[in-house]
C-alpha cells in the first residue's frame, strides 16, 4: 500500500518543479499530475514518482509544451495538455481502445463480457476487483413510488424518459444522496442501476409470460426476481417474458459490452458533472441528457429500423439506397475508433448467431452488410448488433436505446467515482470570446 505521508503537497511540487502553486494545478487540470484529496486535508496531494517523471521530461517547468504522454500505470491512456480535437484530455483509468480493442482496466472488455455477468463486469469498473457479485436491489420503498409514478407515465413515453424519471425519483427518495464517499456512492449506484433496470417494466405486463429456461424454479413475474440478475429483470420489462438461457446471455453480454467506452461525450458530460461535486443521480442524469440523441445512444434505434425494413421484405440495397440519399452515415455501420472493426459487434453478432430466435435478424442485418460492402467494406458496429438483439426478442424500437443507458450508466459511475478524487472544477474550459467588440461603458 502507498505510504500517504510520502505525497507531497502542492507547495512542494512547485518548489520540486520551479513553477507557480497555479501551474501544478494547471499541470492537474491537463492531466500532467494525478492529485488526490485525502480525508481530514484541504489541500490535494501528489504522486512523488509522477512528479519525477514530469521534472525529467522537460515539460514540468515554464513553458509547458503541448503535447502526450504516456500515463504510468493508467491503463495505456494518454495524458496530454490537448487532445487531438484541442480540447482539454482527461487522464483515467477506466477505459482505454487500444489496437482496435476495448479494454476496462487493463481487461479486454470482450472477454471480461464473456465471462462475467453484467454486475461483475460493472464491480471491475467501479472498483478493479472482481469479487462475488453483489446483489442490485432497489429498497421496498423506492420500488413502490417507481411503480405509482411509472403507471401514470404517458404510453407514448420513450423508455429513455422513464430513465429520467426514475432517475429524479431514486435522488428525491435518498436524502444521504451528497455522501460521496466511496461505499456510499457504490451502495448508490447499485440501487440506481437497479432502478433504471425497473423503469423499464410495462404496468401492463402480467405473470404469463413463458416461464424461464431454468425450469419452474424460474421467475414467474418481476417482483419473484427482484435480486436475480439484472438482464433476466431487464428481459422481462422489455419483453414481458421470461427468455431463454442463451437469449438472456446475448442481453447480459451486450450489458457488459456497452458498459463504458473511453470519453463519449456522455461520459465527458458526467465527469463536468462530477467535477462540479454533483451527487451520483445528478451524475446519471447529466449523462442521460447526453445521450437523448441519435449521434450518440439513439443509433440503436435507427438501425432496428432499418433491419426491420429488410425482414418486411424491402431489398437491403433500397434500405440502403434511401438512407444514403439523405446524405447521413448509415446506421450501425463504422467506427472511428475502430477503423477494421469494432470487437463487440463480432462478439455479440457471433453469440446472436447461435440463437435460433436471432436467425432471421442476423440474416437480414448481413444481407445489409453485404449490400453496403458492394464498393467500400464498412465493418458493422455494437449499434447494428444491438439492433439484431432487439428485434429478435421482439422488443420495443427503442429498447436498444435503453439497454444502451442502463449498461453505461455504470461506466458513468466509475468515471464519477475516479472525477470525485480529484480536484474540484477543474473541468472548467476556457471560453474563446468571437462576439462584437466590448464597448467600455462610459
Amino acid at each position: 500500500m502507498e505510504d500517504e505521508r510520502a505525497r507531497l503537497t502542492s507547495r512542494e511540487v512547485a518548489q520540486r518543479l520551479g513553477v507557480k502553486i497555479e501551474t501544478v494545478y494547471a499541470y492537474a487540470s491537463r492531466g500532467l499530475l494525478h492529485s488526490r484529496r485525502e480525508p481530514g486535508r484541504r489541500d490535494s496531494t501528489f504522486d512523488p514518482a509522477e512528479v519525477e517523471r514530469l521534472r525529467e521530461s522537460g515539460r514540468g517547468g515554464p513553458g509547458l509544451a503541448v503535447g502526450s504522454a504516456r500515463v504510468p500505470g493508467g491503463g495505456g491512456v494518454d495524458a496530454t495538455s490537448e487532445g487531438a480535437s484541442g480540447l482539454p484530455a482527461v487522464r483515467t483509468r477506466v477505459t482505454v481502445i487500444e489496437g482496435g480493442r476495448l479494454y476496462y482496466r487493463g481487461i479486454d472488455a470482450v472477454d471480461l463480457a464473456a465471462r462475467h455477468r453484467f454486475e461483475a463486469v460493472a464491480g471491475w469498473l467501479w472498483q478493479g476487483r472482481l469479487d462475488p457479485v453483489v446483489p442490485f436491489v432497489v429498497p421496498a420503498e423506492l420500488a413502490g413510488v417507481l411503480a405509482r409514478v411509472g403507471a401514470l407515465v404517458p404510453a407514448r413515453a420513450r423508455l429513455t424518459d422513464r430513465l429520467r424519471i426514475v432517475v429524479s425519483l431514486a435522488a428525491a427518495n435518498d436524502p444521504l444522496r451528497f455522501d460521496l464517499r466511496e461505499e456510499s456512492v457504490l451502495l448508490t449506484a447499485r440501487t440506481l442501476v437497479a432502478a433504471l433496470v425497473a423503469a423499464v417494466a410495462r404496468p401492463s405486463v402480467g405473470p404469463s409470460g413463458p416461464s424461464d429456461a431454468s425450469g419452474p424454479s424460474g421467475p414467474s413475474s418481476p417482483s419473484d426476481d427482484e435480486q436475480g440478475p439484472l438482464a433476466r429483470r431487464l428481459w422481462w420489462g422489455l419483453t414481458g417474458s421470461a427468455g431463454d438461457q442463451d437469449a438472456l446471455a446475448c442481453l447480459d453480454q451486450a450489458l457488459g459490452l456497452l458498459a463504458d467506452h473511453d470519453l463519449a461525450v456522455s461520459t465527458f458530460a458526467v465527469r463536468v458533472a462530477a467535477s462540479a461535486r454533483a451527487d451520483p443521480y445528478a451524475v446519471v442524469a447529466a449523462g442521460l441528457a447526453a445521450l437523448d440523441g441519435p449521434l450518440h445512444g439513439g443509433a440503436s434505434r435507427l438501425a432496428h429500423r432499418m433491419i426491420k425494413e429488410v425482414l418486411d421484405g424491402d431489398d437491403a440495397v433500397g434500405v440502403l439506397s434511401e438512407r444514403l440519399r439523405t446524405g447521413q452515415p448509415v446506421p450501425g455501420f463504422g467506427h472511428p475508433a475502430y477503423p477494421e472493426g469494432d470487437p463487440r459487434a463480432r462478439a455479440l453478432l457471433r453469440a446472436l448467431s447461435a440463437v435460433p430466435a436471432a436467425r432471421q435478424a442476423c440474416g437480414a442485418a448481413h444481407e445489409l452488410v453485404q449490400a453496403a460492402g458492394r464498393e467500400r467494406a464498412p465493418h458493422p458496429n455494437i449499434d447494428l448488433a444491438l439492433a439484431v438483439l432487439t428485434l429478435a426478442a421482439g422488443m420495443p424500437a427503442d429498447a436498444g436505446e435503453a439497454i444502451f443507458a442502463v449498461a453505461r450508466s455504470s461506466g458513468w459511475l466509475a468515471h464519477a467515482l475516479e472525477e470525485y478524487q480529484e480536484r474540484p472544477l477543474r473541468l472548467r474550459p476556457r471560453g474563446v470570446y468571437v462576439g462584437p467588440p466590448v464597448t467600455p461603458t462610459p
